[in-house]
């Protein structure tokens, strides 16, 4: 399985504000059914801003990209993703210099 954190900004494009406004209901409702699904394993609205950040755990970037397009406002949010690694998946030995 792979983690990847996702910053969901608002980008209401192509669509009326208030449009978008009435909406956000279903983005919301398609959100919450990844989270009880396990999928999203956290999720917290980004204070002072328009959008969300959610950490998502999948087995692939594609079912990542599957699932963040699959979202009823996919059209209008920005997306950017960052994979991670857990603490003990890192290996500070793949940065040392080869021995010449």
């Amino acid at each position: 399985m792979a983690l990847f954190a996702v910053l969901a900004t608002q980008s209401p494009t192509g669509i009326p504000a208030d449009e978008f406004r009435r909406r956000l209901p279903e983005g919301f409702a398609y959100v919450t059914g990844l989270v009880d699904a396990g999928v999203i394993r956290h999720n917290w609205i980004r204070v002072g801003a328009s959008g969300g950040l959610l950490i998502y755990e999948v087995d692939s970037h594609e079912e990542l990209n599957s699932l963040l397009y699959g979202n009823p406002l996919s059209p209008h949010l920005r997306f950017e993703v960052i994979p991670l690694a857990e603490l003990g998946g890192f290996d500070p030995g793949a940065f040392e210099k080869p021995a010449a």
